[in-house]
């Protein structure tokens, strides 16, 4: 897989094409990247994008959903899709041969879904279901009240599978205007990986495509202040507690990125990082404890979240501060900043090890950044990152902000 090639271009009057060729590669991969998701809900029923990925699966106007199964499955294939908070993929898999019969199901389904009445009634009821389910684990309904406290009232603030009041809200019209404003725009990625050129993708997507693509338009942009950073938390029959942390950081498109990447995984994303080995290896304080980073276009977000213990509570907070506090001060120590770049490095060429990793990278590079560096270019950019510049980002974060906090605690008995 280390011998791709990548390659693109604006289609005439159409979307963007992005292809990772490789030629000796058995399994071919298809998909469409819509730039919308859930921040794209403003005055609209929260969880909108999410069902719309859910229903162009109940059929188009030329398949059943039963054919759009039966037709990938035949062939050995897979479909699926995945919406965030600021795009939306539909993707599948196949043999090689097989990337006709992928790209023309995946294109019907997104350019014309059919929207069936009787399914967006049961498909809501799924939905409903998927949302009960991930409210019920703290651990994973801890992520939608940080989201809460970090972005406020903005659409980022908002699950993306909504809630059940907003998704009871979401109408056939919804669907329709949705998919009208937002699947035919020009900002659009189609993206390829198999046996393939540029130019046979070209042509075996270019009668499928629709006639009329207009101009993309930026959803509303959050511009964070002081009076928004916020404490959320609730009460539940649990024994043990949900805590999460947050802050603001800059978008993907920062000079920055890749040091706040490798600022989490020191803090937080690894058995060798300060917080897992301070927290949970030496004073016992969490069962989990984790960091992460989330880039947006103009924003994003770094965040820590533990499961520990109800009387631990303000011993892990101290120790979580004190970590913070002193990478902001004296930046990393002798060894740990080789040892991230190196778990990074890693990650992404593991990461790298599949036909369809190399659509991603290529249809998601394509996507945010317009245009498509090679891994190779992103690891030398990686490499470059300095002490100085971790050091710098960290003070930028922890010290210039009070972070959002978010918690699900054990009911008072």
């Amino acid at each position: 897989m280390n011998k791709a090639s990548y390659d693109w271009r604006q289609i005439e009057n159409g979307p963007r094409l992005a292809v990772a060729t490789l030629p000796d590669a058995e399994c071919a991969s298809f998909a469409i990247h819509v730039p919308a998701g859930s921040r794209d809900e403003s005055n609209l029923p929260a969880g909108l994008a999410h069902f719309v990925e859910h229903m162009v699966f109940k059929g188009t106007h030329s398949r059943s959903a039963r054919d759009l199964t039966f037709e990938i499955e035949n062939v050995g294939g897979q479909i699926n899709a995945c919406t965030s908070e600021d795009q939306t993929t539909y993707e599948g898999r196949a043999d090689a041969d097989q990337l006709a019969t992928l790209a023309s199901v995946i294109s019907d389904m997104v350019w014309n879904p059919s929207f069936p009445d009787a399914e967006i009634e049961l498909e809501r009821e799924v939905i409903r279901e998927e949302i009960t389910l991930y409210r019920e684990s703290p651990s994973d309904h801890i992520g939608d009240l940080i989201s809460k406290a970090l972005w406020g009232d903005h659409p980022l603030g908002n699950p993306i599978s909504g809630s059940a009041k907003s998704i009871s809200c979401i109408k056939r019209q919804h669907l329709l205007d949705f998919t009208a404003h937002h699947h035919f725009r020009n900002d659009m990625v189609i993206a390829a990986a198999g046996p393939f050129s540029l130019d046979e993708v070209h042509a075996l997507a270019l009668p499928l495509l629709p006639k009329n693509f207009r101009d993309g338009s930026r959803p509303m942009p959050f511009e964070p202040h002081p009076s928004t950073m916020n404490v959320v938390d609730e009460s539940r029959d649990t024994d043990q507690l949900q805590l999460a942390l947050a802050w603001h950081t800059p978008g993907r498109h920062s000079p920055q990125r890749h040091a706040l990447r490798l600022l989490s995984l020191m803090l937080g994303e690894s058995a060798s990082s300060r917080l897992f080995l301070e927290l949970r290896e030496k004073r016992g304080l969490c069962y989990q404890i984790a960091s992460d980073v989330t880039f947006l276009h103009e924003t994003g977000a770094f965040e820590i979240h533990a499961g520990l213990a109800p009387e631990g509570r303000n011993a892990a907070l101290e120790c979580i501060h004190a970590e913070i506090n002193d990478l902001a001060a004296r930046g990393p120590a002798d060894g740990e900043l080789e040892r991230a770049k190196r778990l990074a490095i890693s990650q992404n060429k593991q990461a790298l090890e599949s036909t369809a990793s190399h659509a991603t990278w290529a249809g998601e590079c394509l996507l945010d950044f317009g245009r498509i560096p090679h891994p190779l270019e992103w690891r030398d950019q990686l490499l470059a990152v300095t002490r100085e510049e971790i050091q710098s980002i960290a003070s930028q974060i922890f010290s210039g902000q009070t972070p959002a906090m978010a918690e699900i605690k054990p009911d008072a008995t």
